[in-house]
């Protein structure tokens, strides 16, 4: 149960760290792309269309891939330091339970 706590207050440091990363990142990047302020509201009416597409397009992917890079970091930190994934991921495919010995496998090659 230990492990299954320390999952959740790490891959919850991983999350609200990566959306501050990208909140500053996209507001920083949107305002030196366009010199103005990201929408705060795309679907207001009174924004244009295709800055709300841009908007929406470029914040959500941008926030997805920062989620997904984070988590991926406090994954590996927890399989270090435990010696196993931790609860709820598995490895892709891969029975394997020493995330060190995953470096350079290849699914479904000969061993």
């Amino acid at each position: 149960m230990a492990g299954s706590k320390a999952w959740t207050l790490l891959s919850l440091g991983a999350a609200v760290g990566s959306a501050t990363v990208a909140k500053k990142a996209l507001n920083g990047g949107w305002k030196a792309a366009t010199g103005k302020n990201p929408p705060s509201n795309p679907a207001d009416p009174d924004v244009d269309l295709w800055e709300a597409v841009a908007w929406a397009t470029v914040s959500g992917t941008t926030i997805a891939v920062l989620k997904m890079l984070a988590a991926r970091k406090a994954a590996n930190y927890y399989a270090k330091s435990t010696g196993h994934l931790p609860p709820g991921l598995e490895a892709d495919g891969d029975t394997s339970q020493d995330p060190a010995s995953d470096a350079g496998h290849v699914v479904g090659a000969a061993s």
